[in-house]
């Protein structure tokens, strides 16, 4: 009888844990460790490369590294964003005909010249959305992407 190896992503050991067998559960904690499956995804995702290993893709295929023209780092910095939100998001999808649905998204306040602002005047305002790409299954995931990826969202904000 010839032994044989089996090799398994970080990212699919993930996927495939909450369905596991007992002792398929026990295999892969003696592996990863217990608390490689007990993680936030926030304390799973610091970086785009950390988000790019939880998908399982490569980053340096993700985005081109020239991008002609003067908004090229603005563009980057959204495709970034794109794959961020997707595994902050752990394959959660808006469903965009259902109006009971939440859907969340970081809202940044910066004034005198640094960056958004969101101003009102009496029975007026002005209000900013970004692109559905980039919500939240949660209140708690936009505040963190908001804050953990601030560069990125300003790359792209701002001119």
């Amino acid at each position: 009888m010839s032994t044989q190896t089996l090799q398994i992503t970080k990212a699919n050991a993930r996927k495939l844990f909450p369905t596991a067998s007992g002792e398929f559960k026990q295999m892969l904690i003696d592996t990863f460790g217990e608390e490689f499956f007990s993680q936030k995804i926030t304390d799973r995702i610091k970086t785009f490369n950390d988000a790019c290993e939880a998908l399982s893709i490569d980053p340096t295929k993700q985005i081109p590294a020239q991008v002609p023209g003067s908004d090229g780092e603005a563009i980057k910095a959204y495709a970034m964003m794109f794959i961020i939100a997707r595994a902050l998001n752990e394959g959660w999808k808006p469903d965009w005909n259902n109006s009971s649905q939440y859907k969340y998204y970081p809202w940044f306040d910066m004034r005198a010249g640094s960056g958004f602002s969101f101003t009102g005047y009496v029975n007026s305002h002005a209000h900013t959305t970004v692109g559905s790409r980039l919500c939240f299954k949660s209140r708690e995931l936009a505040e963190y992407a908001g804050t953990q990826f601030v560069e990125l969202y300003k790359l792209m904000f701002t001119l």
